[in-house]
């Protein structure tokens, strides 16, 4: 299965030289945040394949008005292609906003989330905004990772967690690639991956 991951920066690679025959053989999209809605719908058409996605600490007008042709699925979990996806979008920050947690009301909100992990007999892919606490993540407040994301890791190793939120040019350290059984993937721009 092959899917086409998308983060935070708009790929001009993709917008200006859109090659079909590169995203022929794309079974879905998923992308951490942090995009245009017109990015994400021209991805969805273009490509001509599912497109899911979790809303970016940026994403706040998407409430009102979100990308079409897209599926949301903050907060949620659903499987695609036989893959259980657990989405969650936001980063933290020390005051609550649309897109912008604490790391108790994100505590509370994974917590929420374990009945339909057990309904669903466990988690593939975690695709996040934010990356786990220690795992990717940044020195400040606001790119600091999420502890609770450490915990359903310990928990359900997925085998995938997918994140977004760190832009390659705020750190020259390379983040890890694995935690325990679970591969972790800055999407930052864009990547195709065969899962």
């Amino acid at each position: 299965m092959r899917v086409l991951l998308v983060s935070d920066q708009e790929s001009a690679y993709i917008w200006d030289y859109f090659d079909k025959k590169v995203f022929s053989d794309i079974d879905f999209i998923l992308s951490c945040g942090d995009l245009s809605k017109s990015y994400l719908e021209f991805l969805a058409t273009m490509v001509n394949a599912p497109l899911f996605y979790v809303p970016g600490n940026h994403d706040k007008s998407f409430v009102e008005d979100p990308p079409e042709g897209c599926t949301n699925i903050d907060r949620c979990l659903v499987t695609v292609n036989g893959l259980r996806i657990l989405g969650i979008g936001g980063c933290r920050s020390p005051n609550s906003s649309i897109h912008q947690y604490t790391e108790k009301q994100m505590s509370r909100c994974t917590s929420k989330l374990g009945s339909a992990v057990k309904r669903f007999g466990g988690v593939d892919i975690l695709l996040t905004h934010a990356p786990a606490f220690g795992l990717g993540d940044g020195k400040d407040l606001f790119h600091t990772g999420f502890e609770c994301y450490v915990a359903l890791l310990d928990k359900y190793q997925p085998k995938y967690h997918f994140y977004g939120h760190q832009h390659k040019n705020y750190s020259h350290e390379k983040p890890p690639e694995n935690y325990k059984n679970t591969r972790l993937v800055n999407v930052f721009g864009y990547k195709i991956l065969d899962i």
